[in-house]
C-alpha cells in the first residue's frame, strides 16, 4: 500500500523550532515562555509571543502530554448530580479544563463512600492527570498521596480529613450565621432547623452557624425544633410538617441546603402556615414563590473554577516542585425574597 503523503496544511504547520528561529532564541526558551516560566525576561517573552502570533503557531497539547506521560484528562467526582449545585460546580471545572486543553471525566457517588472509593480507583487506573473530589464521607484514606500514587488531588465543598490536600470551600458557618441572624432581626424567636447529616462537614458547620446566631442575640434554640440527618426533599417535607403541626410550632425554619428548603416550601404550602424560611443555596424561581425567603447564596461555578485552576497548577508544577497546599473559601451573599426588607 502506498504511503499517504501529509496534507499541505500539515506540512506547512509551524513548529516550535520555527518560532525559535524567528525569535532568535532556542526551542527550550520558546517552551519556557509558553509555560509562563518566570525566569524568562520580559523582552524575550514579547519577542517569542510576537513570533508565535506571526507564524500562527499552536502547540499540540495532546502530543505534549503523551510525551510526559499524561492523558489530557482529569476526573471529577460529585455526590449528587441531580442537585443543581453540582451541575454548576462541574461547569466551572469544565470551563478551566477546556481553557487548558483538558477533558473531564465525571462520576456520581450518590453520597456513598464505597462507590466513591471504587470510582477513585477507576480514575487512578485510567491514569487521569489529576482529580477533583467532593467527598462523600469524612474517611479519606483512599485519597492519600500513597493511595493515589502521587496523583494531583483537589477537594471541593468539603475539606480533607487525615491528609493534606488543596480544597475549595464555601463559608458554611458564616452563611448559616448570617441567614439565621436575619430571621432573628425580623423578630423570630422560635426558629426550627432542618439539617443534613451532622457527620457531613457542611451539615456540622451550618448547624454551628445557626446556633452561633442565636448565641449572638442572647438566645438559645429549642432542641425540640431541631431535625438533623435529613437527606432529600421528601424527608425535609415530613420533618417540616411535623414541626409546624406542633402546638408551639416554629415561626421560621432554617434549612441547610436547597433540597431541604424545597421540602420546607412544600410543607408550608400544604399547611398554609405563615412561616418564614431561610436556607443555603439559591435556586431557580425562588424570587416568584411569594414566600418570605432568606437565602445564603454563593457562586457554585466559582467553586469549580477555583478547584479546576488549583488542579491545573498542581499538574503543571509536576511532582518535583509541588506548590504549597492551598485552601480557598468562596464568600456568601444573603439574598431576601418575598419581603420588602433588604
Amino acid at each position: 500500500m502506498a504511503q499517504q503523503r501529509p496534507t499541505d496544511a500539515a506540512a506547512a504547520a509551524p513548529t516550535m523550532r520555527d518560532v525559535a528561529a524567528r525569535a532568535g532564541v532556542s526551542a527550550m526558551t520558546v517552551s519556557r515562555v509558553l509555560k509562563d516560566d518566570p525566569r524568562v525576561t520580559e523582552a524575550t517573552r514579547r519577542r517569542v509571543l510576537s513570533a508565535v502570533d506571526a507564524l500562527g503557531y499552536r502547540r499540540n497539547e495532546t502530543a505534549r502530554r503523551l510525551r510526559v506521560g499524561g492523558s489530557g484528562m482529569i476526573g471529577l467526582l460529585v455526590t449528587n448530580l441531580s442537585n443543581p449545585f453540582y451541575s454548576r460546580l462541574a461547569l466551572g471545572v469544565q470551563e478551566v479544563a477546556y481553557a487548558h486543553g483538558l477533558r473531564v471525566l465525571l462520576g456520581n457517588t450518590a453520597e456513598q463512600a464505597d462507590r466513591e472509593r471504587g470510582l477513585v480507583e477507576d480514575l487512578a487506573a485510567s491514569q487521569v492527570d489529576g482529580m477533583i473530589v467532593v467527598p462523600a464521607s469524612g474517611i479519606h484514606r483512599h485519597l492519600t498521596p500513597a493511595a493515589l500514587r502521587g496523583m494531583p488531588l483537589v477537594l471541593a465543598s468539603r475539606p480533607p480529613a487525615g491528609l493534606e490536600a488543596d480544597c475549595v470551600l464555601v463559608d458554611d458557618f458564616g452563611g448559616a450565621e448570617a441567614a439565621t441572624g436575619r430571621l432573628i432581626e425580623d423578630g423570630h424567636r422560635r426558629i426550627g432547623f432542618l439539617g443534613n447529616p451532622p457527620a457531613l462537614y457542611t451539615g456540622a458547620e451550618r448547624f454551628r452557624g445557626y446556633w452561633a446566631a442565636h448565641e449572638e442575640a442572647g438566645l438559645e434554640p429549642d432542641e425540640r425544633h431541631i431535625r438533623r440527618g435529613l437527606s432529600d426533599v421528601a424527608t425535609a417535607e415530613r420533618a417540616a410538617v411535623a414541626l409546624l403541626s406542633e402546638p408551639d410550632a416554629p415561626t421560621a425554619l432554617f434549612c441547610t441546603n436547597n433540597r431541604l428548603t424545597h421540602g420546607a416550601i412544600r410543607a408550608v404550602r400544604t399547611l398554609g402556615a405563615p412561616v418564614s424560611l431561610a436556607g443555603f443555596d439559591d435556586f431557580d424561581l425562588a424570587d416568584v414563590l411569594g414566600l418570605p425567603l432568606t437565602i445564603a447564596s454563593y457562586d457554585a461555578d466559582e467553586i469549580g473554577r477555583r478547584a479546576g485552576q488549583m488542579l491545573v497548577d498542581r499538574i503543571n508544577a509536576g511532582p518535583d516542585s509541588p506548590p504549597p497546599v492551598r485552601r480557598s473559601v468562596v464568600p456568601i451573599e444573603v439574598i431576601r425574597y418575598g419581603t420588602d426588607r433588604t
